[in-house]
């Protein structure tokens, strides 16, 4: 084993990886050297920092990260890293990856700033997965060894005190369903009345749970929800504006913008044309993160 509180640092130099579980460093991400623009991301991640102070930007909210920081980054989110240079480890699986393990990568917190017996327990299973990712490939006991250290640091990290004690309110699980439906309908559908029949519920009942749980209507969330993914491509993304709107279901493009300068607060363009700038991209009108345990107030209070 890799002795405790100590990160090894030979990592897989493949950034491009097919690996079902793999592990890389944040420079590796980088679209260019001075994260002019997001990245686009396309498999899950946990991203540890080992050196440097800074802000990592992940859907344009900015997280203070220094040694010991711990993010989770879902596929489809976009991740710009701030300078100065952040250095991290990343680990990068695929989602079938744990395909019949009893772990759920959800229950991991987004932010998290590691320290004590948690952060050399931490330090410890990323350096074996480490390890074990560069010297042993391409076997079915490998997989398996893989698979199963990345089940045992996803439960270390599940079990971290992040949002310990909060109160569960009754709202929340309908929110939750709202969200889980959004996300797989929000490109064909705007209408809080589609998802309301979807759910079984009145909109009146949708909107009484947004409200307790964003302070924000049920519309407002599927538009945010809207926006926030033509944000993502917008700055990611060379895609053609007219097409990202037709994606997103508005067929004509001046729909699209009005939208889009309603949500956010400029125009397509100008968004698009702001995500090469050294300072932070706009942001979108944040949806504050119910189904992951971050404490926000508390990672500002720890940058």
């Amino acid at each position: 084993m890799v002795p405790s509180g100590h990160l090894v640092t030979a990592l897989s130099d493949a950034a491009a990886s097919s690996a079902e579980i793999d592990t890389i460093t944040l420079g590796d991400l980088a679209p260019d050297s001075g994260w002019r623009r997001p990245v686009l991301l396309d498999r899950e991640l946990i991203v540890l920092t080992t050196s440097g102070h800074g802000l990592a930007e992940v859907d344009f909210r900015a997280l203070p990260c220094r040694p010991g920081t711990l993010l989770r980054i879902r596929p489809g989110q976009v991740l710009r890293c701030a300078l100065p240079r952040l250095d991290a480890t990343v680990v990068r699986w695929h989602p079938e990856a744990l395909d019949g393990l009893d772990v759920d990568a959800d229950e991991v917190p987004i932010w998290f700033q590691l320290a004590g017996e948690d952060e050399d327990a931490i330090i410890n299973e990323v350096s074996q997965l480490t390890v074990d990712a560069s010297r042993h490939r391409d076997t079915r006991t490998a997989r398996s060894l893989l698979r199963h250290q990345l089940s045992v640091l996803l439960l270390r990290l599940s079990m971290l005190p992040s949002g310990a004690g909060r109160t569960s309110r009754p709202e929340e699980e309908t929110f939750r369903r709202l969200c889980r439906e959004v996300e797989q309908g929000y490109q064909a559908s705007r209408r809080v009345e589609d998802y309301a029949d979807r759910l079984g519920c009145s909109v009146r009942t949708l909107t009484r749970a947004c409200l307790a749980i964003t302070g924000r209507s049920a519309k407002q969330v599927v538009d945010e929800r809207v926006a926030l993914q033509a944000s993502r491509l917008l700055a990611a993304t060379d895609e053609p504006i007219a097409r990202i709107g037709r994606q997103l279901g508005f067929t004509e493009p001046t729909n699209f913008g009005r939208f889009f300068t309603r949500e956010v607060g400029m125009s397509p363009g100008a968004f698009r044309a702001a995500r090469e700038r050294p300072a932070p991209a706009p942001m979108v009108r944040p949806r504050p993160p119910v189904d992951g345990r971050i404490d926000v107030h508390q990672a500002g209070q720890r940058t």
